[in-house]
């Protein structure tokens, strides 16, 4: 019976954060530096707006905030997915160093392949390639020294923050060697800019999230058995490691293919995943779809935020979402027992 109201009280969250996301999404689209009234909304959406309103919805703001809704869930379930692998409740694609790794490898192609214009090599399309190999690199190598006998979620999170450490070097190194019109543009790519989207972006990444989130959720059932000890899944036949493996594929898709994107938004895998346990219990059949939305919704308000506090000024989406993530980061430092999980 618990797990039957687990499941009841999950549905209600859900239908709460579709709620909350459409209501920011309706405030964000008639709010900015160029307001457009509901009225003048839904007659742009009638067909009868004027060029200028089509132009502020149909191509500065639609594509940016479908860009933050998408970021935003595969980002969370990213993170979801890592934290079931290590079962640390701290484990996010940022904080180990997945993303930076993908932003590092996309910078590197943007920096080799600047001299190819009108090439597939410089197009959104060819971006969440590149940096879906930056993060899948990071991530096995995350893996592979943080194993001993098994992951530890204490050295798992030791060699994420040297890794880390070292591909932000790296990329500082990279920048210096830029002229001084491509670091500014890495530089606010990096800190997570959603600023200046256009459908093309749209279109790049939404292929990689269409294929891989029904992956994520047929994988559920694993991910509960993976919550138990090693010998629990074996015995129901799930080839733990190879499992694992495949996992650790699809999180490093999600966060290469949103980083290629975004740039470095850290913390939403983090945020969104350790929200959802707490609403829902450690059950992934309803953690991964609230992760998701709970992922959804703070990308679309930081957005909403970043876009309005200081207008016409621009703040990054990831600034935003970092002053936000940072102080609870230090709140779950600080109320979390043990190395495992916190509920």
């Amino acid at each position: 019976m618990l797990w039957k109201r687990e499941l009841s009280d999950s549905k209600k969250w859900l239908l709460f954060f579709m709620f909350f996301i459409t209501s920011i999404f309706i405030v964000s689209l008639s709010t900015g530096a160029m307001p457009i009234t509901f009225s003048d909304m839904l007659s742009t959406f009638m067909g009868y707006g004027t060029p200028h309103q089509e132009l502020v919805l149909y191509q500065l703001r639609l594509p940016r905030m479908m860009i933050a809704l998408l970021i935003g869930a595969g980002l969370a379930l990213s993170g979801a997915i890592l934290q079931g692998l290590s079962r640390n409740s701290l484990a996010d694609p940022g904080i180990l160093g997945i993303n930076a790794g993908a932003g590092l490898a996309v910078v590197i192609s943007i920096f080799l392949l600047r001299q190819i214009p009108n090439s597939f090599l410089s197009s959104p399309f060819f971006l969440p390639i590149v940096a879906f190999i930056g993060a899948l690199t990071i991530a096995f190598l995350i893996y592979s020294f943080s194993w001993k006998g098994g992951i530890d979620s204490g050295r798992l999170l030791l060699v994420g923050l040297g890794f880390n450490a070292l591909c932000g070097s790296l990329l500082i190194i990279l920048q210096l060697k830029m002229d001084p019109k491509d670091f500014q543009q890495a530089t606010i790519w990096l800190t997570g800019s959603i600023w200046g989207t256009q459908w093309s972006y749209v279109w790049s990444l939404l292929p990689w999230i269409l294929v891989l989130l029904p992956l994520v959720f047929i994988k559920a059932r694993t991910m509960n058995a993976l919550q138990l000890s090693e010998a629990v899944p074996a015995s129901l036949g799930i080839k733990v490691e190879s499992e694992r493996r495949i996992l650790l594929c699809i999180s490093a898709a999600l966060a290469g293919s949103c980083v290629a994107v975004g740039g470095g938004i850290s913390f939403v895998g983090l945020l969104a995943p350790h929200l959802a346990r707490r609403i829902c219990g450690p059950n992934y059949f309803s953690l991964l779809p609230l992760s998701a939305l709970i992922g959804a919704a703070l990308l679309l308000f930081a957005d909403l935020i970043g876009k309005n506090l200081l207008a016409p000024a621009d703040i990054p989406v990831g600034i935003v979402i970092s002053v936000i993530g940072a102080p609870y980061l230090i709140f779950m430092l600080l109320t979390r027992k043990g190395n495992g999980m916190t509920s």
